[in-house]
């Protein structure tokens, strides 16, 4: 019998509406059957919001650690100050400060082991900056946290997953973030990903080109031919089955996202906007390369629908599923890649730098 996972939640914004859809995501007793939820936040703050959405049903077990947690029931720990004021669908400093305690002690848990997986909650850039929290995003500050080097942002939907090369910069820093290793990197990061963390052997990457007509042959911009090109041919050199590039326009618009296992994309919108035009209110925003497992929904804080009970909490669920999907894909590929013979001889053909093809024989 496999253990029940437990799972870290850390709050948000307490002026969002990520209390509401972590609320609406455990009220559903399923959720309890298949793992353990630990928000990290407010008993306050979640029993204000269950009364402003006339949630009655909701009624966490508060804890002070993980150690503490109760089978089958949703689990609360206290990681701000009680006199905490919320105001729906205002971006204030103290939710700021209230965002990044519960993140910090999510965190902490899921470093120490005390949890297995992160599901992150919604928080706004701007007012969760502060002495300890200079990053652009949870993305950036899981990355500084493990010491790892490259991580991604994969948005995971039903209909495609799609990595970026960059993340959360201006459009203006483009061109001199952009490079050939960098782009061979990310390839990297993900093609191990849809193999570890998604069970998917042999995965197909298409990759976008940055400029329009994918360049017209140096037309409309050298970068494809000098730098995007010769990073493909790179990554196909490490087993890493990347084709490209494609201009997003025509790629997306003729659905040929269809025909491969995840979709790279050079900067933030031209990979977002498509995969939320298609998957917004399912889709999932994964962060590939880190030694932990986590998820948040693919939406933001989402101000203007505070506290009217208006939110879908589905793209939350599915961020949980996923973590758990992860978690469990990872222990699968370590159960086939592990050496049965003491003589290390026996070989599943995994390129474990590369991130290439499993060919189990």
């Amino acid at each position: 019998m496999q253990k029940k996972l437990k799972l870290g939640i850390s709050q948000g914004d307490v002026n969002s509406i990520s209390y509401e859809v972590i609320m609406k995501t455990l009220m559903d007793n399923r959720i309890t059957e298949i793992c353990t939820p630990i928000i990290f936040g407010s008993p306050k703050v979640a029993a204000y919001h269950r009364k402003a959405l006339n949630l009655g049903n909701f009624t966490p077990s508060s804890i002070n650690s993980p150690d503490e947690t109760k089978d089958n029931r949703v689990n609360i720990i206290n990681c701000v100050d009680d006199n905490i004021r919320v105001e729906l669908g205002k971006s204030t400093e103290s939710a700021g400060i209230a965002s990044y305690a519960a993140l910090k002690a999510a965190t902490d848990a899921l470093e120490s082991g005390k949890i297995d997986a992160l599901v992150t909650g919604p928080v706004n850039k701007q007012n969760i900056q502060q002495a300890e929290f200079n990053y652009s995003g949870h993305t950036e500050y899981l990355q500084a946290r493990f010491k790892t080097g490259e991580v991604m942002m994969l948005l995971v939907g039903d209909l495609m997953k799609v990595g970026l090369v960059t993340g959360h910069v201006p459009l203006a820093d483009l061109h001199s973030l952009i490079n050939t290793e960098l782009i061979v990197e990310k390839l990297k990061i993900l093609s191990r990903s849809l193999l570890k963390d998604f069970g998917i052997r042999n995965p197909t990457i298409a990759v976008l080109s940055l400029n329009p007509h994918a360049g017209d042959d140096g037309l409309l911009g050298a970068e494809e031919q000098e730098v995007i090109i010769p990073a493909i041919d790179k990554a196909k050199k490490m087993s890493i089955s990347a084709f490209g590039p494609f201009s997003s326009d025509g790629f997306f618009g003729a659905g040929r996202f269809v025909h491969f296992d995840a979709v790279l994309a050079m900067y933030h919108d031209q990979g977002l906007t498509p995969f939320k035009a298609l998957c917004m209110e399912n889709g999932v925003n994964y962060t590939a390369g880190l030694p932990v497992v986590r998820t948040s929904p693919a939406h933001g804080t989402a101000f203007e629908l505070a506290g009217k009970n208006e939110a879908s909490s589905a793209s939350f669920r599915n961020a949980i599923y996923l973590a758990i999907d992860v978690l469990r894909n990872r222990e699968l590929y370590k159960d086939i890649t592990r050496d049965p013979l003491p003589t290390g001889k026996f070989t599943t053909g995994v390129k474990d730098d590369s991130g290439g093809a499993m060919d189990a024989s």
